[in-house]
């Protein structure tokens, strides 16, 4: 038998931000390697941390992340996980009855988090539940009302008789989840502004005409990338590329010259990147070119969690 649980998130625009956690509980006989109880948090679909039930360890899979782990509300943070995770244990017990199962391997994910947009300002919540790779409950946070697609989610009748536990998960995802939110943007932030573009002169074969100046892993966003002829800006042959994320939170731009070689005795032709208020030139030479244009991976999607079961 197999479980796989695969999520795949949209490219996110760098003014709006997505910080969610996911928890996965598993019951009933599992391979080795894979914990019954595990979690992991994402900030634009860039996995932070990982958690599971044997270790009881936070793990920070960015390095930024380390400074969080001793820092003064980290202990906070590690609490508020392990009790999300008992919480989940005893429900996939409950599932279980529910849906008259008493053997065999069961999963249960709930899928946490909110949003926010750096430019309007506008903020939301989600708390996803899922049983055996489907739909079971879902908050609907315009009505503040627990939904299900299913006649086991009976639960959702309590939950929603509850108003003052729905009042509380408002103000937690409306505050709370939005301070981690900003909190670990601004570590990310910290590492980050210490990235320069990494830059390249791309070819696909020595033949071709199309000389690309790629610049890759800077962050901020904002970067110049102008051809220079003998001195002066060219722009005639030139195309703009956009510029577009990696998956470590940094971004990459790529600028093509379409010039023949024999032009290069003739002229100077000069890539040159303005980021943060520095500069890096490179003079288009045969021994500056690199001729691995095909192989670049430009990445728009990146979050994937997949855990198999044999």
């Amino acid at each position: 038998m197999k479980f796989i649980f695969f999520i795949c998130l949209p490219f996110v625009h760098s003014e709006s931000h997505t910080f969610f956690t996911l928890y996965i509980e598993i019951n009933g006989q599992t391979i080795a390697g894979i914990p019954e109880i595990s979690s992991l948090s994402v900030l634009d679909e860039r996995q932070i941390d990982y958690y599971d039930g044997e270790t009881k360890k936070l793990i920070p899979r960015q390095d930024w992340m380390k400074e969080f782990t001793s820092g003064d509300r980290f202990e906070e943070y590690i609490e508020f996980r392990e009790r999300a995770q008992q919480i989940n244990k005893i429900s996939i017990h409950l599932l279980m009855q529910r849906f008259n199962q008493s053997h065999g391997v069961h999963t249960y994910q709930r899928m946490c988090g909110c949003d926010c947009d750096d430019k309007t300002g506008d903020s939301n919540g989600f708390d996803e539940h899922d049983y055996d790779g489907e739909d079971f409950i879902s908050l609907d946070m315009k009505e503040l009302r627990y939904i299900s697609p299913v006649p086991q989610g009976i639960t959702v009748q309590k939950w929603n008789y509850d108003r003052k536990q729905l009042d509380l998960l408002k103000q937690y995802y409306t505050y709370e989840c939005i301070y981690w939110l900003k909190k670990f943007l601004t570590l990310r932030k910290v590492d980050l502004e210490r990235k320069a573009p990494e830059v390249s002169l791309l070819q696909k074969d020595p033949s071709s005409s199309v000389v690309s100046c790629h610049a890759t892993s800077f962050y901020p966003s904002a970067v110049t990338i102008t051809w220079l002829r003998n001195g002066q800006e060219n722009h005639e042959d030139v195309d703009l590329g956009e510029t577009l994320p990696n998956v470590d939170g940094t971004f990459q731009k790529t600028v093509t010259l379409n010039v023949p070689p024999d032009n290069w005795k003739k002229d100077q032709y000069v890539c040159l990147v303005e980021h943060e208020g520095k500069s890096i030139q490179t003079t288009l030479t045969k021994k500056n070119i690199k001729s691995n244009y095909g192989k670049l991976l430009i990445v728009r999607y990146s979050v994937e969690v997949v855990v198999l079961l044999s």
